[in-house]
């Protein structure tokens, strides 16, 4: 938990309470989960305890290739989508939603899992688990499917035109979030990152200081001081 000493392979829990701040921000009424073991049965229990209680479920880590990877093995075989989008960062995503029977071995999976089946259970968001891919992952994907499933009639973050103050580079290939500080200068707006380490996953303390994050084009590689880019404001 936040503010408590982090004995040895632990890391201070960010990603629910970050991740409940932006549901709340977005009109969402919040039941807060915390870490669950790295086990499958632990999560199985937990996503059981959700089902007809809430309406979209948002998970972060375990989402990609790795040994203890147990959201997409446990969701994949009930036919929730995984695999790579272009962005960075936010590689890693999964998308779909649980059967109303549960997620159980004796429950029914597959084809009850999918969007033409009348016995539907919440929609599940897997983000990846580093705090700024999921961050941005909420911000240009759950946070707009929220405010759709509220009613809004605008899903989208106010977005201004920035001028680079100070270039970076970025993978060509992946459209490229870039959290930014962003300064008013007469008629235009500077921006430039939020952290000295540009946009890696892991730099969680730079989104303290983001107040937009501004888009790369995926056929960019390099964002040169004075180019102009479109940024989304997230405060």
């Amino acid at each position: 938990m936040p503010g408590t000493p982090a004995r040895r392979g632990q890391i201070p829990d960010s990603n629910s309470y970050l991740l409940a701040a932006a549901v709340a921000q977005a009109g969402g009424v919040v039941h807060r989960i915390g870490a669950v073991p790295d086990n499958e049965e632990s999560l199985r229990t937990v996503l059981d305890s959700l089902i007809g209680t809430v309406d979209a479920i948002i998970l972060s880590g375990g989402v990609s290739v790795g040994a203890y990877d147990v959201v997409k093995a446990v969701l994949a075989p009930l036919g929730v989508w995984f695999g790579p989008v272009r962005m960075q960062p936010g590689k890693p995503q999964g998308f779909g939603r649980l059967p109303a029977a549960g997620t159980g071995s004796n429950s029914t999976t597959g084809k009850t899992g999918s969007a033409g089946s009348a016995a539907l259970g919440p929609i599940v968001f897997a983000l990846p688990g580093n705090p700024v891919s999921a961050f941005v992952s909420f911000e240009a994907f759950v946070r707009p499917a929220l405010l759709f499933m509220g009613g809004h009639g605008t899903t989208t973050r106010p977005t201004i035109t920035g001028t680079v103050a100070r270039g970076w580079s970025s993978p060509s290939g992946r459209q490229q979030y870039m959290p930014v500080v962003c300064e008013r200068r007469g008629q235009e707006t500077l921006v430039w990152p939020a952290t000295s380490g540009g946009s890696g996953s892991h730099l969680v303390a730079g989104l303290g200081q983001a107040e937009g994050l501004a888009i790369v084009p995926e056929e960019s590689d390099t964002v040169a001081e004075g180019d102009l880019l479109p940024v989304m404001l997230v405060i």
